[in-house]
């Protein structure tokens, strides 16, 4: 069924209205019509069947079915080093289709790229519809957060109290990802630290270690940036059931 991703209020009405582009959206590229079937995701976990009841000028109407929730997931935060080029739109479209919740671009000491205020605001917002496009194709009813890019341990600090802090380091090779993540409590929200092209400066490993991080190693091949992440998170999904 064709999917579109609409913000929805608490409680739901029985009926909400598109305007801009979520309309333009639904008629030039969808194509759908008065009369039309969609499924609405709200980004927040609840899904609903939805018909389009009427089509003007400037908007359209859509009148909404009962809402289905998604069983809660685990909270997944990656914590990405900001790579070169537009591998972190790789990393983000696939992060979300492998269950990532939140994605938090971090500058780290040996990133190469360097985001203005107004550049960062900019990419924060393209990297938004990435993952809700993302969400959309890959039929979730969450949409990730994309949070602006900030330091990296400035980013590790300002998790939330209980979260797990995975520092996917080369140089560790006594503890393994899958049993760090097996010694965690069920559903236990996790951070997965990630660094750029070149790694993690050993200074920021131990700021990391002083927050309570604790460095694992996905193996013995050397992984890039944009395959590190995603091979984590399936590592991750797979251990909880949601692969394989």
């Amino acid at each position: 069924m064709v999917r579109l991703f609409v913000p929805i209020p608490e409680p739901a009405p029985p009926e909400v209205t598109l305007s801009g582009d979520r309309r333009h959206y639904l008629l030039h590229v969808l194509r759908l019509g008065e009369g039309a079937s969609l499924e609405v995701f709200d980004g927040s976990g609840r899904a609903f069947d939805a018909r389009v009841a009427s089509v003007d000028a400037d908007t359209v109407r859509l009148v909404l079915g009962p809402a289905r929730h998604a069983p809660p997931a685990r909270e997944v935060h990656i914590l990405q080093g900001l790579p070169k080029g537009d591998k972190l739109e790789w990393v983000l479209q696939k992060g979300t289709e492998l269950g990532a919740t939140a994605f938090h671009p971090v500058a780290a000491a040996r990133s190469v790229v360097k985001l203005e205020p107004k550049r960062a605001e900019e990419r924060t917002s393209r990297w938004t519809k990435i993952v809700e496009e993302a969400a959309r194709q890959c039929r979730r009813n969450d949409v990730p957060l994309v949070h602006g890019p900030r330091p990296l341990v400035e980013a590790a600090r300002a998790l939330a109290p209980g979260t797990t802090l995975l520092v996917l380091d080369e140089e560790e090779s006594a503890v393994p990802l899958g049993e760090a993540i097996r010694s965690c409590a069920p559903g236990a929200p996790v951070a997965l630290v990630v660094g750029p092209e070149g790694g993690l400066d050993r200074e920021e490993v131990s700021a990391l270690r002083a927050l309570g991080g604790r460095p694992v190693t996905l193996g013995r091949r050397i992984l890039r940036t944009e395959t590190a992440a995603l091979a984590a998170l399936a590592v991750m999904a797979y251990l909880d059931g949601e692969l394989g």
